[in-house]
């Protein structure tokens, strides 16, 4: 039988393996120290969290404009549950990998890049999906530094709710410092991202959600007053705004609220739609109330947005909001988080609506 290898002869023999200059102080990979394939979550059949699986796949190699970054964070997003029930198919080009956004470090750039970031850099990525992975691309210009001090847990769950809400109060809704706002569904992660957003404004804001919990959340990061679903939240409003009505809507759930939401909203009031949660369908009088109050119906997207829209967005979210977290003006508000292998209960707790706050998936733990 061959005699095991002395230390030093071990020591030349995992050098030889792996040169030290394969590896960044991350520990990423910036030569092929490792294996050139990775783990992602898969969706073979579309249909309950039970249908996902730890899958595995080449590392991708960025192209053009594209970064490569090592995963070390993911988190959840409505949009991702109905993509795995096959209700919500990715953009054309982008991956069919569940993943709206995802946070780590920078491990390789594509030849057209810009030097805006650097291999080993702490950055959060706005995705078109792939984020349930060790490793994703992203367009350069849809990368941001993580915030100082930040953990990647922390910023993993800044880009797609962040950048949504500040999409939805300010390129689409128009926001102005005199509004009354009115944020439904405001214990989730968008919620609580516009209830901060518009509240530093000088907005005043106004919430609703299904338990005084997220409620309480909601006011403690800035809402004047709460509501809760299961009440007469739209007479609460009227009452509380001295029947006026409110000037801005943001709403994420649709048909089951709409003639609620026509009866608070003020004269010439801004209804941002960005999600269909209570249903597509409306009542007939719906119409008849928009039209009495000049009422402007605003549906967004975020995610089927042009490259160029999206990287505006973030060179505008960079400039005037990213800055606030690490002054402390901004709480990221992590709710859960679950290990990557641990997804399906993640979609769960996400379907639950139990959760305050974002859901994180944790791809390589925190030191």
């Amino acid at each position: 039988g061959s005699s095991p290898l002395s230390p030093p002869m071990l020591t030349l023999f995992l050098l030889l393996l792996f040169p030290l200059s394969a590896l960044s102080l991350d520990g990423v990979c910036t030569a092929n120290c490792n294996s050139n394939m990775m783990r992602v979550v898969e969706v073979p059949t579309p249909g309950p969290p039970e249908n996902m699986v730890i899958g595995s796949r080449p590392v991708p190699t960025p192209q053009g404009s594209q970064v490569l970054v090592k995963v070390f964070a993911s988190a959840l997003n409505r949009a991702d549950t109905l993509q795995r029930q096959g209700k919500y198919p990715p953009p054309k080009g982008a991956s069919d990998v569940l993943g709206l956004e995802a946070a780590g470090v920078v491990a390789g750039l594509g030849p057209d890049c810009k030097g805006a970031f650097k291999e080993g850099d702490r950055v959060c990525a706005l995705l078109g999906g792939g984020g349930y992975a060790e490793y994703v691309l992203v367009e350069e210009r849809h990368l941001m530094h993580q915030p100082k001090g930040f953990s990647h847990q922390q910023s993993a769950a800044i880009a797609e709710a962040w950048l949504t809400a500040y999409q939805l109060l300010f390129l689409v809704g128009e926001l102005q410092s005199s509004d009354v706002v009115l944020v439904h569904a405001a214990g989730s992660s968008v919620g609580l991202a516009l209830v901060q957003l518009a509240c530093v404004s000088g907005a005043t804001v106004l919430a609703t959600a299904g338990q005084q919990d997220k409620l309480d959340k909601a006011k403690a990061l800035g809402a004047k007053e709460g509501f809760l679903r299961s009440t007469a939240w739209d007479e609460a409003v009227l009452q509380h705004t001295d029947q006026r009505g409110v000037d801005l809507i943001l709403d994420c759930v649709g048909g089951s609220y709409a003639v609620q939401n026509a009866r608070v909203a003020a004269v010439d009031a801004r209804h941002v739609l960005y999600g269909l949660m209570g249903g597509p369908q409306a009542p007939e009088n719906y119409l008849r109330l928009l039209l009495s109050k000049r009422i402007r119906v605003l549906a967004s997207t975020l995610r089927t947005r042009s490259d160029d829209y999206k990287a505006h967005l973030v060179a505008e979210f960079t400039k005037n909001s990213l800055p606030k977290f690490a002054s402390g003006q901004f709480q990221v508000v992590v709710s859960d988080t679950f290990p990557l292998d641990k997804v399906v209960e993640a979609h769960k707790v996400m379907e639950s609506n139990s959760n305050t706050g974002k859901i994180v998936l944790v791809v390589v733990p925190e030191e």
